[in-house]
């Protein structure tokens, strides 16, 4: 989609649309095109549809020489800059990771409103066996990643595959048994396209995530610094919603900000956004809630 804004190697995508402008904030792990990952299965396009302006964030692909730069740097020079170029006061929606970094921006920033999408918050509400295994793969990946300055998505991806291989193995075996013209082929190669793609983390931002995110749960004990700020979930101003599944096994529901206003659902978190439910879940509460946001606005 065309590129509106940018701000070093990260672009802001227009998806179209008119009404209120929605910039909607990626995590740094896998590609941002889980969002819009087909024509046929968008999310952001099907947004542009309902008298909604999405905008999405793409961080681009690190270099080396960006290795000191963590998630809060990801905040402060990339998605700020970012924000302040559209020239209009905007909403925010984050999904996974990206909310926890759309959060932190919606404190720093005059914004019309913030959504969270599966976002962690609490990382002591994950799992103990969860958290270990984090710290395992971090001590693990961390010798190669120093000289690298980047943490390759193949290290991540490990270690998705390690919260559930007995799924990963049969998801393979059904998609063995599909037709290989089908429309559900296609659209499960999508998805794997999209889950064993993207680009690496800088080495700061995987430290920060593995150290001081899921070890020391900073963001839940008020603790993350982002511009020289506490990010802190009470100090947000603006109208805000945080949308939860229950069912999770990423980001589980325990983990979540909690804030005053919040959907449950149960999908799961890919599901969510481009299951075969996600519009009925996901789309339309979501669609409705920016809808009374521009109304308020």
């Amino acid at each position: 989609m065309p590129i509106v804004a940018t701000a070093g190697r990260a672009m802001l995508r227009d998806y179209g649309g008119s009404g209120l402008p929605v910039i909607f904030i990626p995590s740094l792990i896998n590609p941002p095109f889980i969002l819009d990952l087909t024509a046929q299965n968008s999310l952001l396009r099907w947004l542009a549809r309902k008298g909604v302006r999405p905008l999405l964030v793409d961080w681009g692909a690190p270099e080396p020489a960006d290795r000191d730069q963590d998630i809060a740097a990801h905040v402060e020079h990339l998605l700020l800059p970012l924000i302040d170029a559209l020239g209009e006061r905007p909403a925010l929606a984050g999904y996974c990771l990206g909310g926890t970094m759309a959060l932190a921006a919606a404190q720093l920033r005059d914004v019309a409103g913030l959504a969270l999408i599966a976002t962690p918050w609490q990382f002591a509400g994950f799992p103990p066996s969860a958290r270990a295994d984090m710290a395992s793969l971090w001590a693990s990946a961390a010798p190669a990643c120093e000289p690298l300055g980047l943490m390759p998505m193949e290290m991540l991806q490990s270690g998705f595959w390690r919260l559930d291989p007995g799924r990963t193995v049969r998801k393979f075996e059904t998609f063995a048994a599909l037709d290989p013209a089908g429309a559900e082929a296609a659209a499960f190669i999508a998805l794997e396209d999209w889950a064993n793609g993207g680009a690496p983390l800088t080495l700061a931002a995987a430290r920060e995530a593995f150290e001081d995110l899921f070890a020391a749960n900073k963001p839940g004990l008020g603790q993350w610094r982002v511009g020289g700020a506490l990010i802190d979930p009470s100090r947000l101003t603006c109208p805000a919603i945080d949308i939860v599944s229950l069912n999770d096994r990423i980001v589980p529901a325990a983990s979540a900000a909690n804030l005053p206003h919040r959907i449950d659902l149960r999908a799961g978190h890919v599901g969510m956004i481009v299951g075969r439910g996600a519009r009925t879940a996901l789309w339309e509460p979501l669609a409705a809630w920016l809808s009374q946001l521009q109304c308020e606005c």
